[in-house]
């Protein structure tokens, strides 16, 4: 059981985040506020809302916890993530916000013309429910310590708490529970646990006298397991639906690309400020056996009772923002993309609204439903890394190839990018089952071959694009409305 202070602390924010939820509520008129808060958010809102979306439980706890492990290289994997969303807004931000689309499914539609990419809707919906999952599972075992609790009561507790306020008022509520996420992460890892280990460890002069040089050596962590990060989380952080939906909620193309930037800048700093608190406690916190604990371990030892509580606060808040962010795209997903497709393949033909008229409260009953089954899913598993991991090598291996394409190569068809994404996800997942580990580097590297030699291949061997569907994408990408009818 935790401090009572620090309880009293997690309870204030828990409710917190429901009362922002409620205000998110009033600006929430119609699906557009609920899914991309209105496409509307300024430089601060959209910096601080996607910054908070992908520093995540994996960025903070375990970004402090390999920080432990290896010194300063274990800042690699929140640089890998910053460097993928940088590449994100320099290079493509600008073009995915003017396309004015709600999911990467309809965005392959528009540029093919082609129906079956909709398939990419089922990997999405995996990818963005497995991510939820995982997060939801990140901060219940925080909960497990402070409250006490079973793991299954901690799981309900928090997964409650995100289903209500993500599904009140949608990406509003959830942009502005982003917002106060954001800070709490900046307090607790830049004003706090930095300062406060560093000067446990007596400085920079301490640390090298209580550790070796390795410490600082920035390969520690091993040249492989880099490029994994970067092939995996960059690549990542391009295509995922629920950074996409974030890109949708700017303003303008501008805030999109500058807004990403400065977000990507302090990711940056984030992965640093992490590995340096981790290498710190290193020196004086020596008998810690699971290094995602050190996290907690220096709350609990080293902080004055408050100030922990601010920082177990700021954990929980990495953890739900990623929950709260990938709830709202599986819902979002499965409504655009996947019952259309399922309606289609039992031939029933989709009688939903335009875009424009589509039920707000559907979309919230969409929310609640898929946040009911995070929660069972939580409470069930006890470990889904193997099942992010395979749905983020589909996800990488089956969609970079054919995404990304569409933006860079003009002669691209649509046979082309469905070859790609069977043969990019066939083969990731071959490779997984004869290597025999679903954790292995292989299958993410022996499905981008596949996908790209598949997309080229069927491209050249197929009839170029309509003029008609090119035009319309060219539209959408200048910002202007299609000329032709466009095959959303």
């Amino acid at each position: 059981m935790g401090k009572p202070v620090d309880i009293a602390i997690i309870v204030v924010y828990l409710i917190a985040m429901l009362a922002f939820g409620f205000w998110g509520k009033t600006r929430t008129k119609d699906s557009a506020d609920f899914l991309v808060a209105g496409r509307r958010l300024g430089p601060a809102l959209y910096t601080g809302t996607m910054a908070a979306v992908v520093l995540g439980g994996a960025s903070t706890v375990g970004g402090v916890g390999l920080g432990y492990e290896y010194g300063i290289s274990g800042m690699w994997l929140v640089v890998a993530i910053a460097v993928g969303l940088l590449l994100l807004s320099l290079l493509f931000a600008g073009a995915i916000q003017r396309l004015k689309v709600y999911t990467v499914a309809q965005m392959l539609r528009l540029r093919y013309g082609v129906d079956a990419t909709a398939a990419s809707g089922l990997v999405m919906v995996a990818y963005t429910l497995m991510l939820s999952v995982t997060s939801t599972i990140a901060y219940a075992t925080v909960f497990n310590v402070l409250f006490g609790t079973s793991r299954t009561v901690s799981v309900i507790i928090g997964g409650v708490v995100v289903m209500l306020y993500s599904s009140i008022g949608g990406m509003w509520s959830i942009t502005l529970t982003d917002m106060v996420q954001f800070i709490l992460k900046t307090i607790g890892i830049f004003c706090l646990l930095l300062p406060f280990t560093w000067t446990e460890a007596g400085g920079l002069d301490g640390i090298r006298e209580r550790a070796n040089d390795s410490i600082f050596d920035f390969g520690a962590i091993g040249t492989q397991t880099i490029i994994t990060f970067f092939v995996v989380y960059s690549f990542g952080m391009l295509i995922g639906q629920d950074i996409w939906q974030r890109v949708f909620t700017a303003r303008t193309p501008a805030v999109a690309k500058w807004g990403g930037t400065a977000a990507a800048v302090y990711c940056l700093f984030y992965g640093v400020a992490g590995a340096l608190i981790g290498a710190a406690a290193s020196t004086f916190l020596t008998d810690v056996e699971v290094s995602d604990d050190v996290y907690a371990q220096i709350a609990e030892t080293i902080l004055p009772v408050g100030i922990s509580g601010l920082v177990l606060a700021a954990a929980v808040a990495a953890m739900m923002s990623t929950a709260s962010g990938a709830l709202i795209a599986t819902a979002t997903v499965a409504r655009t993309d996947v019952k259309p497709l399922l309606l289609r393949l039992v031939g029933r033909r989709e009688d939903e609204a335009p875009d424009a008229d589509r039920d707000v409260h559907s979309d919230r009953l969409y929310v609640v439903v898929l946040g009911i089954a995070v929660i069972v899913i939580a409470a069930l598993l006890n470990d889904v890394v193997a099942a992010l991991t395979i749905a983020y090598d589909i996800l990488v291996g089956g969609l970079l190839v054919a995404i990304l394409g569409g933006f860079l190569w003009r002669r691209a068809t649509g046979a082309g990018a469905l070859w790609s994404m069977a043969a990019g996800t066939v083969t990731t997942l071959t490779t997984m089952v004869v290597v025999g580990d679903v954790l292995a580097n292989e299958p993410i590297y022996f499905g981008l071959a596949a996908s790209v030699i598949a997309y080229v291949v069927g491209s050249l061997s197929s009839k170029p694009t309509e003029a008609a569907v090119l035009d319309g994408w060219t539209s959408r990408l200048a910002g202007r409305e299609a000329t032709v009818p466009n095959p959303l």
